[in-house]
């Protein structure tokens, strides 16, 4: 993912899911070149947009990403409204589903994430 603000969508990332920082290298600028984190047992990589690269262009330069994250994560609800609260847009209300509790939201850079609770952690009765 590469994004014109790389530490705020990292910022982002840490707030709303709890993404842990693998490894990050940073330029003389401080700007992010490639940082690694996880969501849980997922991997993901991250960079900022620069010059240097005119071929590699972030999600704001083409108004959001075509790319969709999809997630499955015990909470949706909590997930959610840390997202709210981190500059999030929901694009899809929460709402129960056949495959769980989900939810999409446009982070503020424009990437949607879809973060589902699989039914047998929504309740009791598995759904």
């Amino acid at each position: 993912m590469l994004y014109r603000n790389a530490a705020g969508a990292l910022a982002f990332v840490k707030t709303v899911f709890g993404a842990v920082e693998r490894e990050c290298h940073r330029d003389a600028d401080g700007n992010i070149r490639h940082c690694e984190f996880t969501i849980g047992d997922s991997l993901f990589m991250l960079a900022q947009e620069t010059s240097a690269f005119p071929t590699m262009r972030s999600i704001e330069a083409f108004g959001g990403s075509p790319v969709q994250i999809f997630l499955y994560l015990d909470d949706v609800d909590a997930v959610a409204a840390r997202a709210v609260a981190a500059g999030a847009t929901i694009r899809f209300p929460i709402e129960d589903k056949p495959y769980g509790r989900s939810c999409g939201f446009a982070d503020p850079y424009g990437l949607i994430w879809w973060v589902t609770t699989p039914p047998a952690k929504t309740s009791p009765a598995g759904g």
